[in-house]
């Protein structure tokens, strides 16, 4: 099963990045997406550095195996275009702020007329319901309206900036995609599409599966450095010699006991939670991360050293995994995460590059299509 989602067609409205990183993954599977976007408004992370090509690296990896259609949404002719493309691509990704999808006309009921097996999903901060369904957001709003900053950092310094989209990505592309391949699966029996609204705040809320029920339920609000998950005990960052970092996470008894005799540490009767983590504190700092890794390499014990992402990209397990990929013009990209038999990598679209392939698809002609270019429709 080489691409278990062949003949799955997406039409993809969305930039940045928790709508284009869903469509990436479904085009991963077989999927074949459609971009629609502004020749006139372009995707920031298409104009990010370093540039490959005349387009960033991020967007190359987000937007591979696609192809682009440029259209101005506020043409009149836009909605016809749409209209007849949801009669072949009868899955819709969009990402724009509750109600403007509705003033051009886009929006579900209007396209489910068109066809009544079309499977829409909306992915915002916040939803569509709601009083703050209008409201502008980042990832790093709903981690902190979600609760899920509060826990986050140390007690002396608090929260702290994450370097990747936890809300966006695990709260938004993830969510969207196990909704729409469900709305799919669905539709197979029913015949009928559905309208998703995917809210990345309800999303990170719902991440929190071991913190969010206790706190509910008469346990206390988690806190920086309060419990077993984020620094209270042993299962932490540890800083060597050298200003590098080593994760511990040798929760269970077995590989605590192990972790304690590589490291000379009396631990039997166990000792206070605290009063280990002090030891392994003032242990670690005295060596550089090099020398710790060559002694605790081989040991099942749940430590691993804190990599650069150059040094991950070089490391045994990912190249095992052919999780780096270099492709035929030098560029080296992410491969593929998921479990199946990974494809060739197509390049991302230049903005509007499929254009007249697709109108002419539709029907139109190459006059109509010169005519309704100078009107300003790919604008």
């Amino acid at each position: 099963m080489k691409t278990p989602l062949k003949g799955l067609k997406v039409l993809d409205l969305s930039t940045l990045l928790p709508g284009p990183y869903a469509s990436m993954l479904l085009a991963d599977l077989g999927a074949d997406i459609l971009r629609v976007e502004s020749a006139s408004r372009h995707d920031l992370v298409r104009g990010m550095p370093p540039q490959i090509d005349g387009q960033s690296a991020a967007f190359g990896y987000l937007n591979r195996s696609k192809q682009s259609l440029a259209l101005n949404l506020k043409h009149p002719e836009a909605v016809k275009v749409i209209s007849e493309l949801v009669g072949e691509y009868d899955i819709l990704i969009e990402q724009f702020r509750p109600g403007v999808m509705t003033r051009l006309g886009l929006d579900y009921e209007t396209l489910r007329q068109v066809n009544p097996q079309l499977i829409y999903c909306s992915i915002t901060g916040y939803g569509q319901t709601g009083p703050y369904r209008d409201r502008a957001g980042h990832d790093i709003n709903y981690l902190a309206l979600s609760g899920a900053a509060s826990h986050m950092g140390r007690k002396s310094q608090g929260p702290a900036p994450m370097g990747l989209q936890v809300a966006d990505v695990a709260a938004g592309s993830h969510p969207a995609v196990i909704s729409i391949l469900a709305a799919v699966i669905g539709r197979q029996s029913s015949g009928e599409g559905c309208y998703l609204d995917i809210a990345m705040a309800d999303n990170t809320l719902a991440l929190q599966a071991l913190m969010v029920p206790a706190a509910l339920n008469g346990g206390k609000d988690p806190e920086p450095e309060g419990n077993f998950l984020n620094g209270a005990g042993v299962y932490d960052y540890y800083r060597t010699a050298d200003d590098r970092y080593i994760s511990v996470g040798s929760l269970e008894p077995q590989f605590r006991q192990r972790l304690a005799q590589a490291m000379n540490i009396q631990d039997n009767p166990p000792l206070e939670e605290r009063q280990f983590k002090t030891l392994l504190q003032q242990k670690f700092i005295h060596r550089d991360l090099n020398s710790w890794c060559e002694q605790l390499a081989a040991l099942d014990i749940c430590v691993e050293p804190v990599l650069t992402v150059s040094e991950a990209a070089q490391h045994p397990q990912f190249i095992a995994r052919q999780m780096i990929v270099t492709r035929d013009n030098g560029e080296r990209q992410l491969g593929s995460a998921l479990g199946f038999e990974r494809q060739p990598i197509r390049s991302a679209p230049r903005c509007g590059e499929q254009a007249e392939q697709i109108m002419i698809q539709l029907g139109y002609s190459p006059g109509e299509i010169e005519t309704l270019r100078e009107s300003g429709l790919f604008d």
